[in-house]
């Protein structure tokens, strides 16, 4: 719970800034390795969250779904209330595979982008960073802290926080 669950996190400006994209049919999914929920919480409505998200839960026996609240609310494992079971954050843990559906729809976006902005990604943990691949269109601008292997096929490389970058163009600038 302590490195996964945040519940007071809050969509920061680049969430906004992508959100406001969408809102002008500029932007047609979001796909994240991020569990946080944030993106979905911004307000953007297609978004692949390739290692799930700590917001669904689930009982490991009989299935029932759980809000995280079930979570942040239970002192050491939580347990289901009709059957006992364990109950897990739908994310993907080391050594496990993420639903094949979401990869399926998120490279189907990625290979319909005519433009795509890898942010805040190394593009070292797979089967995520195989994803780019896809990728044929006109437009590729990464924006992350450090190199990553896909800067050399970038139409833009920008170095820094994608917050700041990112976050630093609300305000309407989303046409631009």
């Amino acid at each position: 719970r302590q490195y996964m669950v945040h519940p007071d996190a809050a969509p920061n400006g680049a969430h906004r800034w992508l959100y406001a994209l969408e809102q002008r049919d500029r932007l047609r999914g979001i796909v994240t390795q991020n569990i946080d929920g944030l993106h979905k919480r911004a307000g953007n409505r297609r978004v692949y969250e390739i290692h799930g998200t700590v917001y669904e839960n689930y009982c490991l026996e009989c299935n029932k779904f759980y809000p995280l609240k079930k979570i942040t609310d239970t002192q050491g494992v939580p347990r289901c209330d009709d059957c006992g079971g364990v109950v897990k954050p739908s994310v993907v843990l080391y050594g496990e595979a993420p639903d094949k559906y979401v990869c399926i729809g998120a490279c189907r976006e990625i290979s319909n982008a005519d433009t795509l902005i890898v942010a805040g990604t190394s593009l070292s943990v797979e089967p995520a960073a195989s994803f780019l691949n896809y990728f044929s269109g006109k437009n590729l601008v990464v924006i992350n802290r450090e190199p990553t292997p896909a800067d050399g096929r970038a139409s833009l490389v920008l170095r820094g926080d994608v917050a700041a970058i990112l976050g630093g163009m609300e305000g309407g600038q989303a046409e631009k």
